[in-house]
């Protein structure tokens, strides 16, 4: 390995490993991941947990693992991230139409997306077989965090589900009210009653 290889291998490895930190520690602000990943440092105001989780995990798989596993594991989990970056660009446009953007996508809403997302499944098509059977462990073992923690835990969910009870409640008809358009609709049909007798 060249000397530019082992300086763009360490640059990367520690972006990753600092922007994952703050990653978790977003998620477990959201509720996504255990609280414990929120927690920071008095001192020096940093994740500490999420960084020695994170530090941890990454020293043992790659210690375990060879480098080129992990680079074309990497890779493909990559492009799948940003296939669905691309693909949510297309749809957002569609589902939240009334919200306000300060950047647009050049060249149309469709094109440069559109082309994207082809180019993703492109590369994925040639990732090996073995890579493709790695990449789906490593997002079922994500699903499995998520559905089995993330998704009973989130934040949003819990203010979604909360406002659409309020809304319920709110559409309910109290006892007042069912009372009040009863003796208003028997009032209407006495007098009724009484102009034609």
């Amino acid at each position: 390995m060249d000397l530019g290889a082992i300086a763009g291998v360490t640059t990367v490895a520690l972006t990753i490993l600092l922007s994952q930190t703050r990653i978790f520690y977003a998620m477990a602000h959201d509720g996504l991941l255990p609280p414990i990943f929120a927690r920071i440092h008095s001192r020096t105001k940093t994740p500490w947990v999420s960084i020695l989780i994170s530090g941890s995990v990454c020293a043992v798989i790659a210690g375990i693992c060879p480098v080129d596993i992990l680079g074309e594991t990497t890779s493909m989990g990559a492009l799948v991230i940003y296939l669905f970056v691309h693909v949510d660009v297309i749809v957002m446009r569609y589902t939240h139409s009334d919200m306000p953007r300060t950047f647009q996508v050049p060249l149309g809403k469709w094109l440069i997306p559109t082309l994207g997302a082809l180019l993703c499944i492109l590369l994925l098509m040639y990732t090996s077989k073995a890579t493709g059977i790695r990449g789906a462990i490593y997002m079922g073992f994500g699903h499995i965090i998520y559905f089995s923690y993330g998704f009973w835990h989130s934040k949003r969910r819990q203010r979604i589900r909360q406002e659409s009870m309020t809304n319920l409640i709110g559409d309910l008809p109290t006892v007042e009210n069912v009372y009040m358009n009863n003796a208003y609709t028997n009032s209407e049909t006495n007098s009724i009653n009484e102009t034609t007798a």
